[in-house]
């Protein structure tokens, strides 16, 4: 029996996630737009910038990011790299609980301030319960992510339209998953007066039956659930214990293996 881990829920093959940071006023214009066309997005914001000139309210966090992720993203936004571990500790953890206390929610996600990290900043974050962390270095690809913890994503919102105008057309000789993955600042399409590229972006993206729209969490969720499927010797029996359904290839087909359940191949 040939197994392979390389379907989205539906048994599909693309998935689309877009992170935006910081938190600023025009994330309202923003989310409006991608709700619009279904598009998911995670929201890395800094806690300590709240109600500050140009930034959003706290008391906007619980509505305005409803259906999308709120992720952290420090508390004020320091070069991590440059600071000492009790300072990058709290700047995570601190950040963690306020947002957790405006989404009633675990806070797991994260994006590096100024896109730079270093080998000891990643292991803080393990520690103080972060699953995946985004940088800004963007590899041009669809390909999913080596390592939550340094993931790269595709491209940068300028390049949004141009990188899904790639995406649709995208067709596969060999089954993997693949992952459009756009990052960026709404602040920015204020600056350069170009908000037409999200309407474009979504016309080209939005609204297609063989894309799954996700959050960054949903895709980690997904995907971590995806690997602790325990299979018999022979392939020929799947059991998932995890509280997702997901969906797995077998002899090029799509089969869905429902949430704490055995299926037989």
């Amino acid at each position: 029996m040939r197994i392979q881990l390389d379907r989205f829920p539906n048994g599909l093959h693309k998935a689309v996630t877009l992170s935006f940071d910081d938190g600023r006023e025009h994330d309202r214009r923003f989310v409006h737009m991608l709700n619009g066309f279904g598009i998911k997005a995670t929201f890395h914001l800094n806690s300590g910038f709240f109600g500050t000139d140009g930034y959003i309210g706290k008391e906007e966090v619980g509505t305005l990011y409803r259906g999308h992720e709120v992720a952290a993203h420090t508390v004020s936004h320091p070069f991590l790299e440059q600071s000492p571990p009790e300072q990058i500790v709290s700047q995570v953890i601190e950040d963690r609980k306020a947002l957790e206390a405006l989404v009633n929610l675990p806070v797991k996600g994260f994006s590096y301030p100024f896109g730079t990290y270093s080998d000891g900043v990643v292991g803080l974050l393990r520690s103080v319960g972060i699953e995946y962390a985004r940088t800004v270095n963007s590899h041009g690809s669809f390909h999913m992510p080596e390592d939550w913890y340094r993931w790269h994503p595709t491209c940068h919102h300028k390049q949004m339209a141009e990188y899904a105008e790639k995406f649709v057309r995208l067709e596969q000789r060999h089954s993997r998953m693949a992952l459009l993955y756009v990052w960026g600042h709404s602040y920015e399409f204020e600056n350069d007066r170009n908000w037409e590229l999200i309407e474009r972006f979504g016309e080209i993206i939005g609204g297609r039956e063989d894309i799954w729209y996700a959050t960054n969490a949903e895709i980690y969720a997904y995907t971590d659930a995806l690997k602790r499927l325990r299979f018999s010797a022979d392939n020929r029996i799947v059991h998932n214990p995890s509280v997702l359904s997901v969906w797995i290839g077998a002899e090029g087909d799509p089969v869905e293996v429902p949430a704490g359940q055995t299926v037989q191949l």
